[in-house]
């Protein structure tokens, strides 16, 4: 069995979302401790509960400390099994999050599932559905991994009410990648969506972001869109649709102006552009369990953040491969898997 720190480096629900993700994928007994031990409310939340239930689903696991708060876990999976899944997290928590944790070990199972999980779809401090859709599950592909998105309720904090459809196709073998060289931002994309708020809100939002991004001697086109939900929200969404797939959001809140919206993606995106890195810091996080699984060496420069640190630290745990890191935490770095 496995013992992993749960409160090591971010020290956040992504040491488990990976390491349950790689324990159903290697069938490896593993103990988690320390559960979000430096968090606000530490343990197990909710959102995290659904994922181990799901996963304890596709796997037929044991499993001991699935409940709220709990700062451990021990899980003994007994196979990854293929099928139909309906998944409810009961609040606004992230369906992307769940989705994530579930696509490891369903990647590689022998037949093709499906997910239907309801929760928050465009909420704070997770990717957003349109990420997914647009950079995520783009980049996967290039690695061999098949992911059908679809978008059937939005879904916003605190309200959720939101549902996405998933269809995961089996991997036979993962493709190395060498992702080194920035885009040429030839092709810049936006989208500025509200629900159950003013028609201004978006075109306030969209007006901004494009002013932002004409100042920097490139265009973008952005579509404008009302849709209908729950509840209230809004959200701005700038995406680089090339080779190499990046993306900036953010969601709006009570007394936040539509056009901080648009700042806080201009200011996301510039970091990105001053860097000359060709994965954005979120994406890069989230897919190097993917590139870690890949034969052969892959390689790629992004701006480091502690969750790549740690996402890298808890691989480590389990793969035997050597993952070499250069760069500073919040500066431009490298990545090479051998």
């Amino acid at each position: 069995m496995l013992h992993i720190d749960g409160s090591h480096g971010e020290g956040g629900g992504q040491i488990l979302r990976t390491s349950l993700g790689l324990a159903a994928l290697y069938q490896t007994a593993v103990r988690i401790f320390n559960i979000r031990a430096n968090r606000p409310k530490p343990g197990l939340r909710p959102q995290h509960l659904v994922c181990v239930k799901a996963m304890q689903a596709i796997t037929k696991a044991e499993v001991k400390g699935a409940e709220v708060g709990a700062s451990e876990l021990v899980f003994v999976p007994k196979g990854i099994f293929a099928g139909d899944y309906h998944l409810a997290i009961g609040t606004a928590g992230a369906t992307s999050l769940v989705f994530q944790c579930l696509l490891l070990p369903l990647s590689q199972a022998k037949k093709p599932s499906t997910l239907t999980i309801k929760g928050g779809t465009h909420v704070p401090f997770s990717p957003p559905f349109h990420y997914l859709k647009h950079v995520f599950v783009p980049m996967l592909a290039k690695l061999g991994i098949k992911v059908e998105l679809e978008l059937k309720k939005w879904g916003w904090y605190p309200e959720g009410g939101g549902e996405i459809y998933v269809k995961v196709y089996p991997s036979s073998s993962l493709k190395a990648q060498r992702w080194e060289d920035p885009p040429s931002f030839s092709s810049l994309k936006g989208l500025s969506v509200a629900a159950n708020l003013p028609r201004h809100i978006i075109e306030r939002q969209a007006k901004r972001l494009k002013q932002q991004i004409e100042q920097l001697g490139l265009s973008l086109k952005i579509e404008e869109r009302l849709v209908s939900s729950r509840g209230k929200g809004s959200f701005l969404f700038l995406w680089v649709d090339e080779e190499i797939k990046a993306g900036f959001s953010a969601v709006g809140i009570k007394g936040k102006p539509a056009e901080r919206v648009a700042d806080e993606v201009s200011d996301g995106f510039l970091k990105y552009l001053q860097n000359k890195v060709a994965l954005d810091e979120h994406l890069a996080d989230q897919i190097i369990p993917y590139l870690a699984l890949a034969p052969e060496t892959s390689s790629f420069t992004t701006i480091i953040s502690s969750h790549l640190c740690t996402n890298i630290w808890v691989i480590r745990q389990f793969l035997k491969r050597t993952i070499d890191l250069k760069g500073n935490i919040n500066e431009a770095g490298k990545v090479k898997i051998k």
